[in-house]
């Protein structure tokens, strides 16, 4: 898809049949995640698919914005693995997560499976409900699957602040 035309028609997905993504779907969008840029290149991003009715029910547990998606992928970062500003130290690694996720909504939406960006849910939920260690942090769960015929974004998804209340020239 071309790109101006995917970012304008990308909405977030909140009603979904109950197929679950197939496989080869699952793997475009991880793909598309794999490829996402990250600080240093040190790609400390973790992602947890869920795509079972088992793993879809511990979610369940864990947010109350799953819009009973069938499919779900948790974006995590490593803490232990991220590139750190020296002279702050700022970490990267929620950031890269950010991007990686941002990747994989786009790509999602291009191949027809729906996705909703939640960061609505109890992160010490998730980390016992999957057993994720200390170092890994849920930073954005992706909820999809394919768009229910009726499907349609919310209202505010066409309103924008008008672009001189949110950019900023120093010159040119």
């Amino acid at each position: 898809m071309e790109f101006d035309k995917l970012i304008a028609e990308r909405f977030s997905v909140r009603k979904f049949t109950k197929e679950r993504v197939l496989k080869s779907d699952v793997d475009k969008i991880l793909i598309a995640g794999h490829k996402a840029p990250t600080g240093c290149n040190y790609q400390p991003q973790r992602i947890l698919v869920l795509n079972t009715e088992e793993s879809i029910e511990k979610l369940k547990k864990c947010t109350r914005c799953h819009f009973n998606a069938p499919t779900a992928m948790l974006v995590c970062h490593n803490l232990d693995e991220s590139w750190v500003r020296p002279y702050d130290g700022a970490i990267s690694s929620p950031i890269d997560a950010t991007i990686v996720a941002t990747h994989m909504m786009l790509k999602a939406h291009d191949i027809g499976v729906g996705c909703c960006w939640v960061m609505h849910f109890n992160p010490a939920l998730i980390k016992e409900h999957f057993n994720l260690p200390n170092s890994v942090v849920p930073v954005a769960l992706l909820v999809m699957g394919y768009p229910a015929e009726d499907a349609k974004p919310l209202d505010l998804h066409d309103k924008f602040r008008p672009m001189d209340e949110v950019v900023y020239y120093d010159t040119f």
